[in-house]
């Protein structure tokens, strides 16, 4: 059986099917048995989703969105 170690360590091939056979059997039978590795596996599998939800781009430049911020801050602070 893998160690958690292990398990981590070919987490990120396990969620993109990279793994032969044979590991992903090694990766879902200590999942079987570890609650800690299912949870790590969970919170993985969110991030991916979060991430590939996520527009590539930003919807407005770093300057605009600072200079909209920094007029934001000198509002609330003449208030």
């Amino acid at each position: 059986m893998l160690t958690c170690k292990e398990q981590v360590a070919r987490s990120s091939d396990y969620l993109d099917g990279q793994l032969s056979f044979r590991e992903k059997l090694m990766v879902r039978h200590h999942l079987m048995f570890c609650p800690n590795c299912r949870r790590f596996i969970r919170q993985m599998k969110l991030i991916q989703a979060t991430l590939k939800a996520m527009p590539e781009k930003p919807q407005e430049g770093e300057d605009a969105l600072a200079e909209r911020l920094a007029e934001q801050r000198r509002k609330d602070r003449s208030s």
